[in-house]
């Protein structure tokens, strides 16, 4: 299994497959053709679909400055290949001197069939809950954090505290910020409101969701409106963990150097996704972002309240499961409807589920590894509307209300 660093990327919203991958890809095409006096880019599936929304377009023209790019939106249908896919030409003097094709599989990473030095190192053995839980038991080891420690050494600490550090920023960034989000829906910030409003009651339950609903709805409107954020998984899903996890702080005290131990746990559920699963919700829905996202929440929540490794998996396993079948439906192919409010609601899901975990973990019947083929087979079996293409339920039916 590839190291928790792949889940966890600083950069740019609104989206880690339609734009940081775009991004990647790019930029190593470019300097693999520095011959090239033109590109030409074309996207296919749900890149050519949501492109033009995510952002897509921009990116690749703003990598292959200042030469010439023309960006084709295809309508073929690739049989086969990762919806995310795109076809990189180089020209000079009007004829092609190189081509290559690329897959974003999500969460900002890319894959070029045949060119394996793409990929990054394999740093587990394991591959999946069950032989992660085995060796923990073997080694003595209880905490699934002390396990990231132990291969991926004590450097891991300092690239997760920026991780952290970013995400906090993010959050008062966006609790900062104000006014319309970019893309045309005319979509109003609403984390500094959310945060500052007087609720009129010292309801706790009520209180607790003010605030970490803020806290999510900051990081994912920093994200649609191309701010800095972390990946975790994916730009679209990013507002969870740092939401529960900065909440977890404020109320419980938790040090930095905690919460960076919730983050290593975390980061190895979206890993085990990842590889067992999806994490892009063009190929299996939402549910393999904010699904995956709540479930790495849930897991960080598990470690940091001291629960033992049948309860982090638990956890993670309740949080994905009642995120089963949820579409990716982008209303214009923008990060944003229903994306940002989702964020906020599996934020809160991610508590309910760690909280279950702490009563119920002695009566589970489903594993983590379990619910996550389940996710796969539900995802790659949803029709291709439900795939963030925008062609089918809440982008549909907005667009036929306009």
């Amino acid at each position: 299994m590839k190291s928790i660093r792949d889940i966890y990327k600083i950069g740019k919203g609104p989206s880690s497959s339609h734009t940081m991958g775009p991004e990647r890809a790019a930029k190593y095409f470019k300097a693999e053709h520095p011959e090239a006096d033109a590109f030409r880019v074309i996207l296919y599936g749900s890149l050519s679909k949501t492109g033009v929304g995510h952002g897509t377009d921009r990116v690749l023209m703003e990598v292959l400055s200042p030469l010439p790019t023309e960006i084709v939106f295809s309508k073929e249908d690739l049989v086969g290949s990762h919806p995310n896919t795109m076809d990189f030409i180089a020209l000079k003097d009007g004829a092609e001197v190189g081509t290559l094709r690329v897959e974003s599989i999500g969460g900002g990473d890319i894959k070029v069939p045949g060119q394996a030095h793409l990929d990054s190192p394999e740093v587990y053995p394991e591959n999946s809950f069950a032989e992660i839980a085995d060796f923990c038991k073997w080694r003595y080891i209880d905490k699934l954090s002390d396990y990231v420690e132990l291969n991926e050494g004590e450097e891991i600490w300092d690239f997760l505290m920026d991780v952290w550090q970013t995400m906090k920023q993010a959050i008062a960034d966006g609790l900062a910020a104000e006014g319309v989000l970019p893309g045309g829906l005319n979509v109003q910030r609403k984390a500094k409101e959310l945060y500052e409003k007087d609720p009129g009651t010292h309801e706790p339950g009520l209180l607790e969701f003010q605030k970490i609903a803020a806290y999510a709805y900051a990081v994912a409107e920093q994200n649609a409106g191309n701010g800095t954020i972390v990946t975790a998984p994916t730009c679209g899903a990013c507002g969870v963990v740092p939401a529960v996890l900065k909440y977890a702080q404020d109320t419980k005290g938790f040090t930095d150097e905690q919460i960076i131990r919730g983050l290593a746990t975390a980061g190895i559920i979206g890993s085990l996704t990842k590889r067992n699963a999806s994490i892009s919700g063009a190929e299996c829905g939402c549910q393999a972002e904010v699904g995956t996202a709540c479930s790495m929440a849930a897991a960080a929540l598990a470690e940091l309240y001291d629960q033992n490794l049948d309860q982090v998996e638990y956890a993670a396993e309740v949080a994905m499961e009642h995120h089963l079948g949820l579409t990716c439906d982008p209303i214009c192919g923008l990060v944003q409807i229903p994306c940002i409010e989702r964020n906020a609601v599996a934020a809160m899901r991610a508590m309910n589920a760690c909280n279950l975990s702490y009563f119920l973990t002695g009566s589970r019947r489903i594993s983590y590894d379990m619910v996550c083929r389940a996710m796969h087979e539900t995802g790659i079996n949803l029709n291709h509307r439900f795939r963030e293409t925008s062609e089918g339920g809440l982008a549909k039916i907005y667009a036929r209300r306009k």
